[in-house]
């Protein structure tokens, strides 16, 4: 498997394997542990201690939006605060992003109805911050194409990043100094203050 091939797994196989319950499905298996591995071999070439986590959802339910998540401990080990490097998956399942963004529960557990005002005034700050990565990271809002607490949260919680289509995802060099870029910007942000302001 290659990272590409994961990440396109995913894409394709997604809306198809929700129709099965995810308990020991085989794809809920390449969300948790192959897709992961994949990132993890493509980060060993990088100084640093990476944490990698893919989540197809909670139990018997399957994610609205299956995430890859990289964390660096020193920041968080969860998607839930801080902020990190991730694959989003949108329900149209054209394209994966790979978005520099900010951790939601936290958010909308400190702010309830103002969580997604606050996490749209941080990311503004936030990518002011890492500025000269914006050239390089140009997507600076997302669309999952769902709505409900959290994709709209990971929507409002994104600061820069990728999309790619389904063709883009061949190019195995491509992604994995995307990658390295993404873990650059990370670096930056944590460099710069992070979330203090």
């Amino acid at each position: 498997m290659s990272l590409g091939y994961a990440l396109r797994r995913i894409i394709e196989e997604y809306p198809l394997a929700r129709l099965d319950p995810p308990r020991g499905h085989p794809l809920g298996t390449v969300i948790r542990k192959g897709a992961p591995d994949e990132v993890r071999q493509a980060l060993a070439a990088l100084d640093g201690p990476f944490l990698v986590k893919g989540s197809p959802g909670r139990g018997a339910h399957w994610a609205a939006i299956p995430w890859i998540a990289i964390f660096d401990p020193a920041v968080t080990t969860s998607a839930t605060r801080g902020y990190y490097l991730v694959y989003l998956f949108p329900t149209h399942r054209e394209a994966v992003h790979l978005s520099l963004a900010q951790g939601t529960v936290a958010a909308y557990r400190e702010h309830g109805p103002r969580a997604l005002n606050h996490l749209r005034a941080s990311g503004d700050r936030l990518r002011e911050r890492i500025g000269d990565f914006a050239d390089r990271l140009p997507l600076t809002s997302l669309d999952l194409g769902t709505t409900g607490d959290l994709p709209e949260g990971y929507e409002v919680a994104h600061i820069l990043g990728l999309r790619y289509g389904l063709a883009d995802l061949g190019d195995e060099g491509r992604l994995r100094r995307d990658l390295a870029l993404g873990i650059d910007a990370y670096r930056a942000l944590k460099a710069r203050g992070g979330l203090e302001f």
